[in-house]
Order: C-alpha cells, then sequence, then structure tokens
C-alpha cells in the first residue's frame, strides 16, 4: 500500500476539524451548544440528515444483500433507510408545536406519558446509538484492515480523536457543520467510485459461482423485515430529534427530511447494486462476505483511496452526530446541567466504545436486539400525537409489544422459550416474525386502548 490512501485519510480528516472547530457557538449556552435552536435551514438539515444516517454500513450490508438475496430485498433496504426521515417530515412539526423548548425524544415521552415511559425511552435510545457507534468505529478498523492488509485500531482512534475535537467543543453547530461538507464529498465520492467500478469490463450476469438470488417469498420476508427494523431503530436516533429544533421553520424541517430520505434511498440503493455486479461477475466473495471490497481490492491506488476516505468521511458523518446526542441525551435527563458538563459527557463515554471498537467484536446480535426494543416501543410513541390516547396507552402498547415479539416464533416452536431464544436472533439474521409481532401487538392494544378511553379523559392526558 502507497502513502497516498493514509495521506487522503489524514487530509480530510484534518479539514472535519478546521471545519467543525470554526462553526463551534460564540456564546455558553447549552440549549444552542444541544440544539442550535432556530439556525439552519432546509439544505444544511438535509445534507447533515444523509451524512448522520449513512455510516460505514453501508459499505457492507447492502452489497450482500443485494449479492445473496437480490434487488427486491434491497429496495426493502433502501425504502427502510428513507422512511425514518418520511414519518419525521410527518410528526415532527406537530412535536415542535408541542414542545417548542424541546431537546429530546425523552422530553417528550415524559410530557406526554410520564416518568416510565420517559425512563424506557431513553434506554432504547442509549442502546441503539451506542450499538451504533460502537459498531461504526469496529467498521472503519475493518476497511482499514481489508484495503491496507494492516491494522486498523489506528483508524478507529483517529476517527474517534478527530471527531471529539470538534464535537465536544462546537457542539451540534460543529456537527452540523461538518456533516454538510461530508455530505458532499461521500456523495461525490461515492458516485465516483461506482462510476470506475460499474466500467469496468467484467463477467456477464450469471456467470460460474454466482450466487443464486433467494427466492420471493425468502426476498419479501428481508425486505420487510428491513423496512420495519431500519425506520423503527431510527426513530430512537436522537440526533435526528435534535435537528428538528434547530431548523429555522416547519417547511424547512419538511424540504429537510424529504432531502435526508432521497439521498439516503439513493445512496443504499447504488452501493447495493455493486454487490449485485460482484456476484454477477462471479468474484470471491470472501468469509465473512464483502462483495464491495471484492471489487475494489484489485482497483487501482487512486481507487482504492477513494473508498478509504469514503469510509472515514461516512464514519466521521455518523460518529460525531451519535456523540453529541448521546451527550444531549443524558445531560438533559437532570437539572442544572452545564457546558462543561456537556462536554465532559462527550468525551468520557467514548472511553468504552473505542476499547469496544479496538477488539473488533461483532455488535450485530445486540444491534438486533436493540432494533426489536424499538419496534416495540415505536407505535405507540407516535400515537401520543393523537389526542384520543391515554397515558397509560403506551405502557401497555409497549408491553403488548414484547409479548408480540416472542409469540410468533413460541407458537411455531409450541415452546415459549424457542420465542425468546428467537427473539434474541441467535443466527445473527434478522427474522420478521419478531418484528411483525413486536408492530402488530403494540399497535393493536394502543389504538384499542385508545378507542376504549372517554375523550375527555385522553385530552386530559395530554
Amino acid at each position: 500500500m502507497t502513502w497516498m490512501p493514509m495521506a487522503a485519510v489524514g487530509a480530510a480528516l484534518f479539514v472535519f476539524v478546521l471545519v467543525g472547530l470554526r462553526a463551534r457557538t460564540a456564546g455558553d449556552s447549552l440549549d444552542d451548544y444541544l440544539t442550535a435552536r432556530g439556525s439552519q435551514g432546509a439544505t444544511t438539515l438535509g445534507l447533515s440528515f444523509v451524512a448522520s444516517g449513512l455510516g460505514a454500513w453501508i459499505l457492507f450490508v447492502p452489497p450482500e444483500i443485494g449479492a445473496f438475496v437480490g434487488p427486491l430485498a434491497l429496495a426493502g433496504y433502501a425504502v427502510g433507510a428513507a422512511l425514518p426521515f418520511l414519518v419525521l417530515a410527518w410528526c415532527a412539526p406537530a412535536l415542535r408545536r408541542r414542545l417548542p423548548a424541546g431537546r429530546s425524544l425523552t422530553d417528550y415521552a415524559g410530557q406526554r406519558f410520564g416518568p416510565a415511559v420517559r425512563g424506557w425511552v431513553l434506554l432504547l435510545s442509549l442502546l441503539y446509538m451506542l450499538c451504533f457507534l460502537a459498531a461504526e468505529l469496529t467498521a472503519i478498523g475493518s476497511v482499514v484492515a481489508l484495503l491496507t492488509g494492516g491494522a486498523g485500531r489506528w483508524a478507529v482512534l483517529a476517527v474517534a480523536v478527530t471527531t471529539l475535537a470538534y464535537t465536544a467543543w462546537g457542539g451540534l453547530r460543529a456537527s452540523l457543520a461538518t456533516d454538510r461538507w461530508q455530505a458532499w464529498l461521500l456523495l461525490a465520492l461515492l458516485a465516483l467510485v461506482a462510476a470506475w467500478l460499474l466500467g469496468q469490463p467484467g463477467a456477464p450476469a450469471a456467470a460460474p459461482g454466482a450466487p443464486a438470488g433467494a427466492p420471493l417469498p425468502v426476498a419479501l420476508s428481508v425486505a420487510a423485515t428491513l423496512v420495519i427494523a431500519v425506520t423503527v431503530a431510527n426513530l430512537f436516533h436522537q440526533g435526528y430529534w435534535q435537528r428538528i429544533w434547530a431548523a429555522t421553520d416547519e417547511r424547512a424541517l419538511h424540504r429537510a427530511a424529504w432531502l435526508g430520505a432521497l439521498g439516503s434511498a439513493a445512496a443504499v440503493a447504488l452501493v447495493g447494486t455493486l454487490g449485485i455486479v460482484a456476484a454477477q461477475r462471479g468474484l470471491p466473495l470472501g468469509s465473512p462476505p464483502v462483495p464491495l471490497f471484492a471489487l475494489v481490492q484489485p482497483a487501482p491506488t487512486f481507487i482504492v483511496a477513494g473508498v478509504l476516505v469514503l469510509a472515514v468521511a461516512l464514519v466521521a458523518s455518523s460518529v460525531d452526530t451519535l456523540q453529541n446526542a448521546i451527550a444531549s441525551l443524558l445531560v438533559t435527563q437532570r437539572a442544572g446541567a452545564t457546558l462543561a458538563g456537556a462536554r465532559w459527557a462527550t468525551v468520557l463515554l467514548m472511553v468504552p466504545v473505542v476499547a469496544i471498537a479496538w477488539q473488533g467484536l461483532s455488535v450485530l446480535r445486540l444491534f438486533l436486539v436493540a432494533d426489536l426494543l424499538c419496534a416495540t416501543a415505536a407505535v405507540p410513541l407516535l400515537l401520543g400525537l393523537w389526542r384520543r390516547t391515554p397515558r397509560h396507552a403506551a405502557l401497555v402498547g409497549m408491553a403488548a409489544g414484547l409479548l408480540g415479539a416472542v409469540l410468533p416464533d413460541a407458537w411455531a416452536a409450541g415452546s415459549l422459550w424457542q420465542g425468546l431464544v428467537a427473539a434474541t436472533f441467535p443466527a445473527n439474521v434478522p427474522t420478521l416474525a419478531p418484528f411483525a409481532g413486536a408492530l402488530v401487538g403494540s399497535t393493536a392494544a394502543t389504538l384499542t386502548l385508545a378507542w376504549l378511553a372517554p375523550l375527555h379523559a385522553a385530552d386530559a392526558a395530554r
């Protein structure tokens, strides 16, 4: 490996630090540090949604889905990447009107449903975001190891320290400023790398050794699972909720959400298509399979450098958002929080996360469990925007979602224990039954209680 890829990565990280530090808040307001309230237009927010939502996972998962399951499942993944922003476009304006001084989803959960639901939502958000953070830093180490043949620990530490340098000091404004640069950079690099890889001669479709696409029922099941899992989990991403209060107005927020949805869906579809191409060319996809890197590894140095910088931009854009989001979620749970406390929280939370990422451990199973728990709670929370929903409906609905996540596989196996085991995804593969059961159970219970509740009682619970 020549010096060129490493130099490109170093230059990109240096630029991110400069942009982030220049964007730091001028005052000492904790609220501005956490929300940048009312300061961001549609374009900046939309690019931030794209950059925050697209992590290094898009270099691994969509290509594998495309290669082994096929275009239909890939389309489901692209829809799943877009849907959280469309849900945001629908519900965020109402939430802004309800809590004009809000800072987080837990603020809404506590105000609408009480401390028990607030605490549960806090735990779900932290679990999901910490898994996301550890997975992203682990991924950049894996990318560096795959493309350079060396240890990836230096990359994990470099990204963690670089992003901390500007998020701990500049807060959300620094994250938003770097997101804008990172979004343009990653979209441009993704387009250039994809154009070069797709333009290379290769074996025709159905080349010997190419994986056969999954049968239609399997592809439909995978697509539905991905849509549910990705959508509900991202609704507990505090970084997105911070940004709804950063928007200048509801129109800017609505346009930004649509821009985030379209950009994210297009990126997932494009990267997944490269996985399909790698499979069709009969390339050795590796074990575990990494279809995109099967295309990239024989490429010239400038393409390898482009992919490395792309990976760094993807990881840095999601990591800085998560750092600020987790710190924001923690410091807003107690009265008397200070700006210094928010900065220390940002720094300290990274110590265990970097330690986990250095081990190169897979957090996929924990990630899937976190996604499933989010599926039990997403609909009851959103139904809180309906005035008929009583306060107790959310807790009952979430409990019903937990039961629904277990029952389908328990019924099929004739054993409650087997249902519990299936809901922990022992094969590290998402399956439809637990997610569908969680969604149906939580929705049915919450709607039933809402319809049975007297209207005046529901209004009193608002």
